[in-house]
């Protein structure tokens, strides 16, 4: 079923979060464009929103305030029959609800008894053994179990590598379609740093070597040993500074990586969106420890502007990674040794 060649349709796509932090909503933003260029009625619907569309109205259905009580309420969202019930009255007369992420798939999949086909973007739900404590990963045990229960009856499923497609058949039997993520190429391409060499230059007089780091500071993005490999760069490379950007997801994970750092290491949070290119532009290599993707879309990014990557020969990197090195997981020395080569032989 591809529903993208239909006309005139009316299409939902279901995201938890639209948000520029989130990879997968600059997947959901583009997909927004896309769908609309073509012709179709677009309507993103979300429990919250950060960015706007030119592509898509917008529904928000609401979340709590608390970080904590939103992580709570989104694993037992299959409770809130409220929320639900005013979901799939946002998308019953679709033809088409694109569920992008667990607990939007219970509004797609209830939204069926309409004649709405349901199709379900797999990200993949990050392994729990690589989160710190007990809690953390019961919980995204069960996240991973509630994900898998609410998509048995979809239509469709599209998995964004081909290493979550092997692991959807394992875990539920189902056949999917791959399909890479795509990187808006208006701002990720090659004429980047030409385009922005203004505020190149002046980030590289402030940081002359720069490892680049962007993403969300949870444990199973290894940003721990990131930290740790970058003071091994250090000792060969003391002009080096590492730039980290990102959101904060886990509090308690947030103040250990704050306690690891030293004046070379610097928290960025979280980048507006519109600079997000011009740290990979100035950046000498874009380094990722982290040890669980469903793609990695930073990785992507950071090519498309010339900038090349060291990461973790884990999941779907082979099917990712254009120019740079991939390291055997977890080899800290390996890992340093290689952002050392990009440091010395790299000139922006």
């Amino acid at each position: 079923m591809d529903a993208f060649n239909w006309k005139n349709m009316k299409v939902a796509i279901l995201t938890p979060t639209f948000s520029h932090f989130s990879g997968i909503d600059r997947v959901v933003e583009l997909q927004a464009e896309e769908l609309n260029k073509k012709g179709h009625d677009v309507r993103i619907v979300c429990l919250k929103a950060e960015m706007k569309s030119k592509f898509a109205k917008i529904i928000q259905l609401g979340i709590p305030k608390s970080s904590f009580i939103e992580r709570v309420n989104r694993l037992f969202f299959f409770l809130d029959r409220e929320k639900i019930n005013k979901g799939v009255e946002a998308i019953k007369d679709c033809d088409l609800a694109i569920a992008h992420l667990y607990p939007m798939t219970i509004i797609a999949a209830k939204a069926k008894k309409y004649g709405v086909k349901f199709r379900y973007h797999n990200h993949g739900v990050a392994d729990p053994e690589l989160f710190e404590t007990a809690a953390e990963r019961n919980y995204m045990k069960l996240f991973n179990k509630l994900s898998n229960r609410y998509i048995r009856n979809c239509d469709e499923v599209v998995s964004i590598s081909n290493y979550l497609k092997k692991i959807l058949k394992k875990e539920t039997g189902i056949n999917s379609r791959i399909e890479y993520d795509k990187i808006d190429p208006k701002r990720f391409n090659k004429n980047t740093r030409e385009k922005y060499a203004v505020e190149i230059k002046r980030l590289r007089q402030k940081y002359p070597k720069i490892v680049f780091f962007v993403g969300r500071l949870s444990p199973h993005k290894g940003v721990d040993l990131l930290i740790k490999t970058f003071k091994k760069v250090l000792e060969k490379n003391p002009h080096a500074y590492l730039l980290i950007g990102g959101k904060q997801t886990f509090s308690g994970y947030g103040k250990k990586l704050l306690k690891m750092s030293n004046d070379h290491i610097i928290f960025l949070g979280q980048i507006p969106d519109e600079k997000l290119q011009v740290y990979y532009a100035a950046a000498d290599v874009y380094a990722t420890a982290t040890l669980w993707e469903g793609f990695n879309m930073t990785i992507a990014e950071a090519n498309a502007c010339g900038t090349p990557v060291v990461a973790f020969d884990i999941g779907p990197h082979k099917e990712v990674i254009k120019k740079g090195v991939l390291v055997k997981p977890k080899n800290v020395e390996e890992f340093a040794n290689q952002i050392n080569k990009f440091l010395i032989s790299r000139r922006i």
